[in-house]
């Protein structure tokens, strides 16, 4: 794009965990600041020179020189079908700018994080893991946040990032990882947790000892768990001011049409 709001990002590594979900790695095509947690705005010309725009969470660590993003094809999509094309070396537009709130609470005293996803909704606490996991590496991780990372899936291969985060939970001492499957008579090798993971919230958030006073809750990805997760939340004594969202796409209201 020639317009100075813009960069060309280009795709330089392309990972396919699943013929509907993948992950790529891009070269910004310029300087690009975020904080973990916010998103870019990728397009693609839609045909007739203009641009289909929409936002994804940035996997990759604001350390790292690439982006990283993780994408679930919706066929009738305007803008994934057209990124599921994407192999590398091929490019894509780009907004200078990142946006959004979704970023850790360092203000309220908090020290537990508690972060509930479901599939691509993990992206944002990949980069939470990868920075703090920097900066722990090298003796900089200040206060004694922890992160407790809830991950839910149909399958386990929908996870993307399993072996990354199970990785680092083993190493260090401020990350829990659960990952679990929701259909695990289609997954007979999966061995770990089962359910739906809002509801394993209660479980979990007890296990841990997690309270609306101690706590900061954050639920990312699909907006039916977000919204039964807030309710199981809210009754475990969590306000409004402790609980962050990041809502993937807003479900159509009954009888709409898109």
């Amino acid at each position: 794009m020639a317009d100075d709001k813009f960069y060309t990002a280009r795709v330089t590594k392309r990972t396919d965990f699943a013929p509907d979900l993948w992950s790529v790695r891009m070269n910004p095509g310029g300087e690009f600041k975020f904080t973990s947690g916010q998103y870019a705005t990728l397009g693609c010309d839609r045909g007739d020179g203009k641009l289909v725009e929409r936002a994804y969470s940035i996997v990759s660590s604001p350390y790292e020189s690439e982006l990283e993003f993780f994408f679930e094809l919706v066929p009738e999509g305007a803008l994934t079908p057209r990124l599921y094309k994407l192999q590398v070396g091929d490019t894509c537009s780009m907004r200078k700018v990142s946006k959004g709130r979704f970023t850790l609470d360092t203000q309220s005293g908090h020290k537990n994080h508690l972060l509930v996803a479901t599939v691509t909704g993990g992206a944002p606490y990949v980069s939470y893991v990868r920075s703090m996991y920097k900066d722990w590496k090298e003796g900089k991780l200040t206060g004694d946040h922890k992160l407790f990372i809830l991950f839910g899936a149909s399958k386990s291969f929908e996870f993307g990032y399993d072996q990354e985060l199970a990785k680092v939970a083993a190493e260090v001492p401020w990350l829990e990882y659960v990952p679990t499957v929701s259909r695990p008579w289609d997954d007979p090798t999966w061995k770990g947790e089962v359910g739906r993971v809002d509801e394993l919230i209660r479980k979990y958030a007890d296990m841990w000892g997690m309270a609306g006073d101690n706590t900061t809750a954050y639920l990312c990805g699909h907006p039916d768990m977000i919204e039964h997760g807030k309710g199981i939340l809210k009754r475990k004594g969590f306000l409004k001011e402790g609980m962050r969202e990041e809502v993937y796409w807003i479900p159509p209201k009954a009888g709409a049409t898109t």
